[in-house]
């Protein structure tokens, strides 16, 4: 099977390219190397997977508002058209989609049939995913994984939270109460890789462990795992102050299950916080 992903070369890419090796043609996709979605560059893939999106964890000014917004929904539309124009287009396309759909919900339980929430990131998502889907049709499962905080080595939060808790300066976000839908970088590969090679899903996944946490279980569970105390909390005004915009979403709560995952039986190797935690630091 030849396999293309886009956006290869990130954090969770270069995670999906070399499983995705071990078994299959691997085409890696991304801008820096000039890459630009074509039908004759996807005639004859059997699959793509779709990872490209400017990063969200930074701070926001109109620019960067814009740049997240075309990246994913812009950056969609042209590969859709692409593979529509193809005269063998792929078997079926992963497109990476996140659980910013849902907004900030509180205790409310969000599965794949929760209605979207509102704001930035939820207009993005909800446009991203109608991207997406104009490529379904006879012949071209979609699937579409709404990723949550990827917990994985050598990237990604991690990087940036792991040194400020070793020196003694982690602590909750806030009052910690809000609901945090993370994943291991083993299991979002997994999921990612399943999409491609089960023909039987199509549709929304969650990409989330079932087993959600609120910050402050977080916090403890990460505190105990590089064996510092978390001490110092996060005010909401210095995420504002840090990140701008972007802070004030650092505190929405989104308790979300992956029913879809579960009723077809895929098996997280890390469904609890505290074993994947010890596994990465």
């Amino acid at each position: 099977m030849k396999c293309i992903v886009i956006g290869g070369t990130g954090f969770i890419g270069r995670r999906v390219v070399a499983r995705l090796r071990d078994r299959h043609e691997v085409e890696v996709w991304n801008r820096r190397m000039g890459a630009q979605p074509s039908s004759d560059r996807l005639d004859g893939a059997n699959a793509v997977i779709h990872l490209a999106g400017e990063p969200v964890a930074q701070r926001w000014n109109a620019d960067v508002k814009h740049r997240i917004h075309d990246s994913r929904v812009q950056g969609t539309r042209k590969l859709v058209d692409a593979i529509a124009n193809a005269e063998r287009p792929p078997k079926v396309l992963v497109c990476a989609s996140a659980v910013g759909i849902y907004g900030d919900r509180g205790d409310e339980i969000l599965t794949e049939t929760s209605a979207p929430g509102r704001g930035f990131l939820a207009d993005v998502c909800k446009n991203w995913e109608a991207e997406a889907s104009r490529a379904a049709g006879p012949g071209l499962r979609v699937v579409k994984l709404r990723i949550g905080f990827v917990l994985g080595k050598g990237g990604g939060a991690m990087a940036k939270i792991l040194p400020a808790f070793r020196m003694f300066a982690g602590g909750r976000l806030g009052s910690g109460r809000q609901w945090m839908p993370w994943i291991h970088l083993d299991d979002v590969t997994e999921m990612m890789i399943h999409g491609v090679e089960s023909e039987a899903v199509s549709g929304v996944w969650n990409a989330t462990s079932p087993n959600p946490v609120r910050n402050a279980e977080f916090t403890q569970e990460l505190a105990r795992a590089v064996h510092r105390p978390a001490l110092i909390p996060v005010p909401p005004f210095a995420l504002k102050l840090a990140f701008g915009e972007f802070g004030e979403h650092m505190l929405d709560s989104a308790r979300v299950i992956p029913a879809a995952a579960a009723r077809a039986g895929f098996q997280f190797q890390y469904p609890e916080l505290g074993p994947a935690l010890r596994d990465l630091v």
